[in-house]
């Protein structure tokens, strides 16, 4: 970079939020030098660069990701200023130790707000967040657009962005048909969050850079009234939103109030769904009712549960299932209660095989990282060689039957040689106010404008 006085700053992130904070307020500024990123949560990120071809004219040779383990010592290196907190799904310990660590290295510890990263649409947004990994997020996206689409609107969602391969090709993706995931080269980790929306006959857009994404959202040839922003891990929306739904888990109880950045998504929030209050204990829904009362009393709660179905039942009755469930919900967003399990329960399974003595590669290592997953199976695929450990881990398991509660189809990404069953689940409202009551009014809102 030409300016030497500029201030030299670090991104801490995970290949999502650090890059769009990049993009909104770093990349052309010239007030700022980032020196480099570092990487966390998500494997083999680090190593790589941001590339030139979209850090703009200021970074002619793009910009250095390195592990996060290295922190202080890059700190030394290009002797930063400043160091910019910029993943989610975190709890507020860690958050402030890496803080500490960022100030005992000599630096600031800085995050960024939504008044300086949220991009204006030209048309209606719809932000879906949640407070944790694993709330039912997604399942409320997808209710979001099946009430909009009753109404006659041509709605488009974008994704929460999970960049893992050529970033460039990523720059803006569009999924409109499963053979785009194909296309696309998606990991499971993607396929997880787009298979759901195309399936319906939606479409999805993801990518790297999310002005240009957003403006080629509003001009889907398939046209375009509503843009919903399908939020993940626990972040705030990137786009300024007309209206803010947040989802909020009870089998996680002060987990809204205790991680970042989930509060601020439940503080900004119009509309939070109390969701899984069919699963959940009575006591733990209370206490989310009493943290929501706490730091947002203007928003409109509504109840719901996720309704499970199971496509061959009698795999589970009675037998020793293996349970397969989404990776991330399992991992950092530390899930105990999935979808597989309450189906395992449900329908009577004999027992729950652990599956850790059977974990091979990226797998075990997965288990090494984050050790209190237990029994369950966490269906990890960033990449080819975890998909490949995936699919070796179940049938080393010694079990009659696999539960796939992943939100896709697993069988056609992997070879499963077991007999297997899949959950699926919906979210279904329950009483009154619901979403469609919240969507009457935006709607009535928005033709008004």
């Amino acid at each position: 970079m030409s300016n030497e006085k500029a201030r030299k700053v670090i991104i801490i992130g995970a290949a999502g939020r650090d890059f769009h904070n990049f993009n909104t307020f770093f990349r052309d500024n010239p007030r700022y030098n980032v020196v480099a990123f570092t990487a966390a949560q998500i494997p083999d990120i680090a190593g790589r660069k941001y590339p030139a071809q979209l850090a703009g004219s200021l970074y002619p040779d793009g910009i250095p990701i390195y592990v996060q383990d290295e922190l202080e010592a890059l700190i030394k290196k290009f002797d930063a200023d400043e160091c910019v907190f910029s993943y989610s799904d975190v709890p507020y310990a860690e958050v402030m130790r890496v803080g500490a660590r960022v100030n005992a290295a000599g630096a600031d510890f800085s995050m960024l707000g939504h008044k300086n990263t949220a991009l204006k649409s030209t048309k209606p947004v719809i932000a879906v967040c949640a407070v944790r990994t694993g709330c039912g997020k997604s399942q409320t996206s997808r209710r979001i657009i099946e009430v909009l689409m009753k109404k006659g609107l041509k709605v488009i969602a974008v994704r929460h962005p999970m960049p893992y391969g050529d970033l460039v090709a990523q720059k803006v993706q569009r999924f409109a048909t499963i053979d785009d995931l194909a296309k696309h080269k998606c990991t499971i980790e993607e396929m997880e969050e787009y298979e759901p929306h195309v399936v319906r006959g939606n479409v999805i857009y993801a990518g790297v850079d999310y002005e240009a994404i957003l403006r080629a959202a509003e001009k889907d040839p398939d046209g375009c009234d509503v843009v919903i922003w399908d939020g993940g891990n626990n972040d705030f929306s990137f786009y300024k939103p007309d209206l803010m739904i947040t989802v909020v888990d009870p089998h996680r109880p002060g987990h809204e109030l205790s991680y970042y950045p989930g509060e601020v998504a439940l503080r900004l929030a119009d509309v939070v769904v109390i969701n899984k209050i069919d699963s959940a204990d009575f006591d733990n829904i209370q206490t989310v009712r009493r943290n929501i009362e706490k730091v947002n009393k203007k928003a409109t709660v509504v109840d719901a549960a996720s309704t499970l179905s199971v496509t061959r039942p009698e795999l589970i009755k009675g037998k020793r299932v293996l349970v397969v469930e989404d990776g991330p919900t399992l991992t950092h967003g530390e899930m105990k209660i999935g979808a597989g399990v309450v189906a395992a329960h449900r329908f009577g399974a004999a027992e729950m095989v652990d599956p850790r003595s059977a974990a091979v590669g990226k797998l075990a290592e997965t288990f090494k990282t984050y050790p209190n997953i237990g029994k369950l199976l966490p269906a990890m695929g960033y990449g080819e060689q975890q998909m490949k450990d995936l699919a070796k881990t179940i049938d080393k398991v010694d079990c009659d039957s696999v539960v796939i509660a992943t939100p896709i189809d697993l069988e056609r990404v992997i070879k499963i040689t077991k007999p297997c069953t899949r959950v699926e689940y919906e979210l279904q409202e329950i009483g009154r106010p619901n979403l469609e009551d919240v969507l009457d009014d935006f709607v009535k809102k928005i033709k008004k404008k």
